[in-house]
Order: C-alpha cells, then sequence, then structure tokens
C-alpha cells in the first residue's frame, strides 16, 4: 500500500517582511470533506504498516488491563458528614461516584453513574462533581466531544431527578455558596479561553445568570474556587507570570468583590484562608523560588504582606498546607520533592523520609483543619503509588493504600531506578535523567531506551510508578525521563531558562541526554528511542530536526509542532495565553526565534527517524492540522525509508480516548511501534 501524500495548495503567509509559504495550510479546514479524507486515508495506511503488530498490540492491551483491579475504588475521604468514593465496576469502563453518610458500614448512595451517563456516546467525560454545603444537590459537568467545552447539570440527591437546569460552554467547575441556591462557574469564549464568571441561581435559565467577571484581557483567562475553610469564594484571573484574586464570603453572594492585590507583571500569587488571615505563595520582592506570607483579611493588600516561609535560593517551594496547629509544606530541592512540617506551636520542623533515588510525594487530600492527621501520596519509577496516613504529633506513619498491580508477575525488587546527570553543551547546567530497568536488563550499545521528555510551561515530569511501562521493561528496555530545562525540577530558573528567547536549551538538553546515555554505555543511536506529546511532541518535533541520526524512532502524541503560524492565530484556544511562554511573533525578534526552531517550517530533504505521530479529531490544546501539515511535509521532504505513521483518533481529543481501559489501545500501539522497529534492528 503506497503511502498517502496530501495535495499542495500553495499559500504564502508574510509577516515583518518575511514570506513562507505552506503547501499544506488547507488542512486546517475541519468541515472539508477532502481533509476527511486525507486523515482516513492515513488511518487506513497506519493499519497497514502495523498489520503485523496486531497480534503484539492485543497481547500489550490485555497485560496491561489485566494489571489494573477491574472492581477498584478510590480511597474514600470524609466531608460534610459524608464519605466519598469513587469506584468502578468489573467490565464497564466509567467511574461510578458515590457517598456514605458517617459511616463507612452504611448503605452506599450512588450521586453519578457516568456508564448511564455514556451510554450511546464515542466520547464522554465528567469533568467535575459538586454536592450543596445541604448535602441535598449535586452539581456535575460533562463533554461528549473531547473539546473541553463542559456542560453543566444537577441532580436532586433526595429523589435521583435531574433538574431542569443546564449551563453550557463551562469549563466544567461549579463552586456552590453557603446559601444552597447560587453557584459560580465559569465560560469560555470562541478561542476556548475561560473569560467570564457568572453566577446562577437554580431553578432559573441560564439566559438569566448574572455575569459577575469578565476578563478582557486575552492573556489572561478565569478560574473560580472556594477556600479550604469554605467561608470564601475567589476568582482567579491569571496569566504565565501573573495573578490577581478576587473574594467575597461564601454566604453572601451579593456582596461587592475584594481585590488581594492588583495585577502586577511578574508578580505572580495564590491564596488559602485561616481564621482571620489569608496565606499567600507568591514570588513578591525577587523571590525567585516562591515564600509564603499572610496578611489580614481586611487589610490583605501587598504592601501588609508578612513573611512567614521567607524565599530559599536552592529550594522551590511548591504547595502548603495549612492545618490548626501545623504548616506543611511542599518543597523540590535538588530536584526532588520534599514534605517539610511544621508544628505552629513550637516551630520545630523536620521533613519526612524518603529513600528511592529519584521519587516523587505529595500533600494528598486534607479537607479538615482541626486534625493532626496529614494525608500523603508517594510514588517511584519501582514503587507503585501510595497514599499514607501521617499523625503529625505522634509521628507515625500508617499505609492507606497502595496501587494494586495484578496480573502475577510484578515484584518491585525486580526494577532498578538510578538518577545520573548529563553535562550539557552550554556548560551552565547538569541535566538529571531519572531511569528504570529491570534488573536482568544489562547496560549495552544493544540495550533499547525510551527516553521521555517535556521541558515546557514549568511542568515537571517526576519519576512516577506506571503499571503500562512494565510491557516494555519486561521486554527489556530502559525508560529514561530527561529533566530538562524549560521544566521547573531543578527550581524556577530552571524554567525561566527554557522558555522565550532561551527555549531552545530545551531542545538541547534532551540531545545532551540522549548523547550522554550512549556515551555511558546504555544504548546506541540504533536503540534509542524518544517520546513526548503536546508540548513534548514539539520537543522531538525540534530535536528531529536538530540532530535526525540520534534516535532510531520517535513517537510524538498530539504534537505542537506548526509553532509559528499557531502562535499568529489568535483564534486557536491557548494563543494569546501563551504569549509569556513562547514569545509573540508579531515582534519580529520572537518570530525569527521561533521560527528558527519550528518542527514544521524546518523540515528539510534528508533522512529521518522512524516516526509515530499520533492526534485527536477534536483536539482543543494541538488542533489536529498541526499533526496532520507536519506528516504531509515529512512525507513530501524525508529522504529515507524510514516507517512515517500518523494515526488521527475521528472521536478524541487531546487527552486521547475516552474510558478506563479504552486509551490502553493507544499505549499498545505505540509500544508495538517501538518493539517493532526493535525487531527490525535485529533482523
Amino acid at each position: 500500500m503506497k503511502a498517502p501524500q496530501a495535495k499542495k495548495i500553495e499559500k504564502t503567509l508574510e509577516i515583518h517582511g518575511d514570506k513562507r509559504v505552506d503547501n499544506y495550510f488547507w488542512l486546517n479546514e475541519r468541515e472539508n470533506p477532502e481533509v476527511t479524507k486525507y486523515l482516513e486515508e492515513e488511518n487506513a495506511y497506519a493499519e497497514f504498516v502495523m498489520k503485523d503488530t496486531e497480534t503484539l498490540q492485543e497481547e500489550l492491551f490485555e497485560e496491561m488491563k489485566a494489571r489494573y483491579k477491574k472492581d477498584d475504588e478510590s480511597l474514600p475521604y470524609f466531608f460534610n458528614e459524608y464519605w466519598y468514593i469513587v469506584r468502578y465496576e468489573e467490565g464497564k469502563e466509567y467511574p461510578i461516584f458515590c457517598r456514605k453518610y458517617k459511616s463507612l458500614d452504611n448503605e452506599e448512595e450512588i450521586i453519578l453513574d457516568v456508564n448511564i451517563l455514556a451510554e450511546g456516546e464515542d466520547y464522554f467525560e465528567v469533568g467535575g462533581v459538586s454536592v450543596a454545603p445541604n448535602n441535598e444537590i449535586a452539581s456535575f459537568s460533562s463533554d461528549n466531544v473531547s473539546r473541553r467545552i463542559y456542560t453543566i447539570n444537577f441532580k436532586n440527591l433526595k429523589t435521583g431527578e435531574f433538574l431542569p437546569d443546564k449551563i453550557l460552554n463551562t469549563t466544567g467547575k461549579a463552586v456552590w455558596a453557603k446559601d444552597n441556591e447560587h453557584v459560580f462557574y465559569t465560560r469560555k469564549d470562541e478561542s476556548l479561553r475561560a473569560f467570564q464568571v457568572y453566577r446562577h441561581k437554580l431553578g432559573t435559565d441560564s439566559s438569566e445568570d448574572i455575569l459577575i467577571f469578565h476578563e478582557k484581557d486575552d492573556t489572561f483567562d478565569v478560574t473560580v474556587f472556594k477556600t479550604k475553610s469554605l467561608e470564601y469564594i475567589f476568582i482567579a484571573s491569571s496569566s504565565t507570570i501573573s495573578d490577581e484574586h478576587r473574594f467575597i464570603p461564601a454566604d453572601n453572594v451579593f456582596t461587592d468583590w475584594t481585590i488581594i492585590q492588583s495585577r502586577i507583571e511578574d508578580l505572580e500569587y495564590s491564596v488559602e484562608h485561616y481564621e482571620d488571615e489569608f496565606y499567600i505563595i507568591t514570588n513578591a520582592d525577587d523571590a525567585l523560588n516562591f515564600k509564603i506570607v499572610k496578611a489580614k483579611i481586611d487589610n490583605c493588600g501587598m504592601e501588609n504582606w508578612v513573611d512567614v516561609i521567607p524565599h530559599r535560593e536552592k529550594v522551590l517551594l511548591e504547595g502548603f498546607e495549612i492545618f490548626k496547629n501545623y504548616l506543611v509544606l511542599e518543597e523540590r530541592e535538588e530536584g526532588l520533592l520534599q514534605i517539610k512540617i511544621i508544628d505552629e506551636k513550637t516551630q520545630d520542623s523536620y521533613y519526612l523520609p524518603f529513600s528511592d533515588p529519584t521519587y516523587t510525594a505529595y500533600i494528598g487530600v486534607n479537607l479538615e483543619f482541626d486534625t493532626e492527621i496529614l494525608r500523603y501520596g508517594y510514588t517511584s519509577l519501582t514503587q507503585p503509588s501510595s497514599t499514607y496516613e501521617y499523625d503529625m504529633k505522634e509521628k507515625t506513619t500508617k499505609l492507606l493504600k497502595q496501587q494494586e498491580v495484578l496480573g502475577g508477575k510484578f515484584v518491585a525488587e525486580n526494577y532498578i531506578s538510578e538518577r545520573i546527570w548529563a553535562d550539557s553543551r552550554d556548560g551552565e547546567a547538569k541535566v538529571p535523567i531519572s531511569l528504570v530497568y529491570h534488573k536482568d536488563t544489562k547496560k549495552s550499545a544493544d540495550t533499547p531506551v525510551l527516553l521521555y521528555g517535556y521541558g515546557s510551561y514549568g511542568h515537571t515530569v517526576d519519576a512516577s510508578f506506571s503499571n503500562v511501562r512494565l510491557s516494555i521493561l519486561d521486554r527489556g528496555f530502559i525508560y529514561a525521563i530527561a529533566h530538562i530545562r524549560g521544566g521547573e525540577y531543578l527550581g524556577r530558573e530552571w524554567y525561566e531558562d527554557g522558555k522565550m528567547l532561551f527555549k531552545k536549551n530545551t531542545f538541547f538538553d534532551f540531545i545532551d541526554a540522549g548523547k550522554y546515555l550512549i556515551k555511558e554505555n546504555y544504548t546506541s543511536s540504533k536503540h534509542l528511542y524518544a517520546m513526548g506529546g503536546s508540548a513534548g511532541g514539539l520537543l522531538v518535533g525540534a530535536v528531529m530536526n536538530y540532530d535526525p541520526a540520534l534516535f532510531n524512532g520517535i513517537v510524538a502524541q498530539v504534537p505542537f509542532v506548526d509553532v509559528v503560524s499557531t502562535m499568529l492565530d489568535e483564534t486557536i484556544p491557548l494563543t494569546t495565553g501563551e504569549y509569556d511562554e513562547w514569545g509573540n511573533p508579531n515582534d519580529e525578534e520572537y518570530y525569527h526565534y521561533m521560527k528558527s526552531y519550528s518542527p514544521y517550517d524546518n523540515i528539510e530533504a534528508k533522512d529521518y527517524p522512524h516516526t509515530l505521530i499520533t492526534t485527536g479529531l477534536h483536539d482543543s490544546q494541538v488542533q489536529y492540522w498541526e499533526p496532520a501539515k507536519w506528516t504531509a511535509k515529512l512525507r513530501e521532504l524525508k529522504t529515507d525509508d524510514n516507517l512515517l505513521v500518523f494515526k488521527t483518533d475521528m472521536s478524541a481529543g487531546h487527552g486521547g480516548a475516552s474510558g478506563r481501559f479504552e486509551s490502553l489501545k493507544e499505549d499498545a500501539l505505540e509500544y508495538a511501534f517501538l518493539l517493532k522497529l526493535e525487531k527490525k534492528k535485529d533482523e
């Protein structure tokens, strides 16, 4: 079967006196039957190329699925007189939201059975479930297109009836006022930016809802939330580099909103409430790695902020949790997350002990103020996700729940994790790499290594356990995570050095990590593979252009690869809010810098590695046409005979297929692709 080749329709794009010719610009015409035809041809070709792996894909899917407990349920948490549980039933794809009154021994009440709601839908996702303070009404949101546009509905929990109230085009979150009849929610504009907050009264048509706040700056979006104390409702308006918070008491929805601190460029902050004060985590006063301050509620402007936890040059403060007698911090030092407990009475402090060479730990769901008990999570590359209960007074730990790995083969001691440090080409840094492999896997030039990376938005890919990943570890792969600049693994500066006009550091760090693995005899270019999704797809796409011979294969998931055109189109979701991440190409300096690394704009007539590209037709984050255009141009210009496989999920979006197990088929396809390439090398 011959590979598809999209037709070429020349379109000249010009700005700053610079012309780009885009022959595949027409692929953004979503309703054009020829676009659908091309995507379907590529899907048919992908099926043809991967035909010899169908048995392997099914084998991988079944073994991945077998590791999961079919009738699993979440760890119960207690809130407002009820225990809340999310559970799954064997043979069903979707969750069931439940609760039990006061005691776990009492009869279960089903709040929402998503399996019933999802009947007949190709895609279905519940975005959020929230119960009114009087425990009688639940709001819930759903998306059946996969564009992350949610409809909010309401259910009477006493009668089981669904209320006629229906709110369209929301972000999916509803926040209840104390009066049990008003909710606040956020709407999206045409570019899917969250830009307005409304108040809805139960029993009224949503056309009568009151506009509370309109964010007119298109580089900001808005969220609405309630403090842990349940005493205040907040609207947070945020860009990449600036925040503005306003609040009202949760028991007075008609009062005026009070701004804590008006937006200032480069001032970031978020807020929590305790008694008569707000606790605020912020980068104010050049606190690059953030600090915690507090201020009286009735006098909370920045000029009145008092330091609680000062800024530290080597420690990134990521989050905190307030209890009546304790303050608990999430800190990151030398890449590793730590949990620090401070006794507010004695001011004694200490860290919870963790032993793996690379891991992640995090503060869990802690809804109670007046308690000695901290719930926290822990996982590593070799240890399944676990939730612990820690008594902060007695200093004792109790395991509440650990992710079960079924199938009979998993033994944690059979896997080894490491953390190594690669030299960066600029000599400015060492790039951390977390690795995991089966104890029987030998490091050599013939050992396959899958190197994963992201490196944008300050998002850190921590070392965590994966049921799915076992399928390649057990087949001799080493799995590695490159903690490259653009994330915050080594603090806020690590992020700043991988964004805007320093973005190329992200790509070069990843290349240097790959070369280091080869130099240290973990693998060779013939057996080195790269994987990244979304902005991580940009990463691997750029790396393919810079150093195409370094990797034998690339897996690009929903890749952001047409950087310049996307960032020049303000109608596309996320664009305007991303200027502080990538730069604004309407500025000539940023335009030329972006153009110099944009994967689509830099495809040349040369050999490229084997490549698997995936996308979703309804993707709201990275539009389907980016990977479609990228594929078409690669097909036109590449000079090799290597595999180029492009698969579009015609019913999914950025997060892939809905349902608990359906997404495992995507993982099975990706792993089958890698194993197919290894088999080709062996032959």
